[in-house]
């Protein structure tokens, strides 16, 4: 789920938490890192989640309607139970494994904030999505995929009361709900009808070694500080220290600390990687500024003997 650039990003989100709050402790940054990866997938699992509430809430809602004498929106569809027996939706609903993951987690957020589930509820069966699924005679896998697919996509993942209420509770949410959200839609395209229970329980990172090489990121640019900041002031004579962006200065020093204690990973993967991440996080001059810094050391660094990379991938 995490990509290498997804994690570089996190480790930039402790440095700068770090400067923030002039806290020196290694080990709390490293901890935060662990928790910040870790809520990543907790999102997730929240976002699925709520397909399991919204089933439930339909289920309630369609138990009522055949108990009372007043009309409903549904009584216009003629199966009521379409939505309820979506078999996407009775995959995810129904996955045990996912359940578990949850209740392991004690993941009650929706029991606890049902309202954000009903708002979401109220506006998928306004919609023209919902309504053309209802009164359509197309009775397949396929329909009830691309429903969820098309609902995710045009309802759920859109609605801002539900992307503020994420942005309240976890701080570093603010950059994971677009991954999550994208990530999802490309599991929901992927989906099978006969998918086993562990296709939605996705690793969060690929392996060991990308835990590893957020750990060793993070305290490197730490540990090594003094070194890479002298890095940059030689690149930059006119460098003022209160005038570069926060941002800008912990990118380069993530940079630079990865030119010199990362052999395995080539200078213009480096490099590409924290431009890309300058274009998205810092000022619009960033990118071009960080770049030419690093070019420059590249050059250095290579004339000099001390760029020493290795490994699969280099050319």
């Amino acid at each position: 789920m995490l990509t290498r650039r997804q994690i570089r990003v996190k480790v930039m989100q402790c440095i700068y938490a770090l400067v923030l709050s002039k806290e020196e402790s290694l080990d709390k940054q490293e901890k935060f890192l662990k928790v910040s990866i870790d809520n990543t997938y907790v999102l997730y699992l929240l976002v699925m989640g709520l397909f399991r509430e919204l089933h439930q809430l339909a289920t309630t809602h369609v138990a009522h309607s055949a108990q009372t004498y007043l009309s409903t929106p549904d009584d216009l569809y003629p199966n009521k139970e379409k939505f309820l027996n979506n078999r996407l939706l009775l995959q995810i609903v129904k996955n045990e494994k996912l359940g578990a993951e949850m209740d392991q987690r004690k993941l009650k957020n929706w029991y606890l904030n049902e309202e954000y589930v009903k708002i979401l509820y109220k506006e998928i069966v306004k919609h023209k999505i919902y309504s053309d699924f209802m009164l359509s005679d197309e009775n397949g896998y396929e329909a009830d995929k691309n429903l969820i697919i098309d609902l995710f996509k045009e309802v759920i993942a859109p609605n801002d009361k539900l992307y503020e209420y994420f942005e309240d509770d976890k701080l570093t949410w603010v950059d994971d709900i677009p991954l999550v959200n994208t990530f999802v839609l490309k599991l929901l395209r992927k989906v099978n009808e006969d998918q086993t229970d562990d296709f939605f329980l996705p690793r969060l990172l690929k392996d060991k070694e990308d835990l590893l090489f957020a750990k060793k990121l993070l305290s490197k640019t730490l540990l090594k500080n003094s070194e890479l900041v002298k890095e940059i002031e030689g690149k930059t004579p006119n460098w003022d220290k209160d005038r570069i962006a926060d941002v800008d200065a912990i990118l380069l020093k993530m940079a630079i600390c990865e030119l010199l204690y990362f052999p395995s990973i080539p200078e213009r993967v480096t490099i590409n990687e924290y431009l890309e991440i300058a274009k998205e996080y810092s000022t619009p001059k960033s990118s071009i500024f960080i770049n030419g810094i690093l070019d420059k050391l590249v050059k250095e660094y290579k004339s000099e003997g001390k760029l020493k990379k290795s490994g699969r991938g280099l050319l």
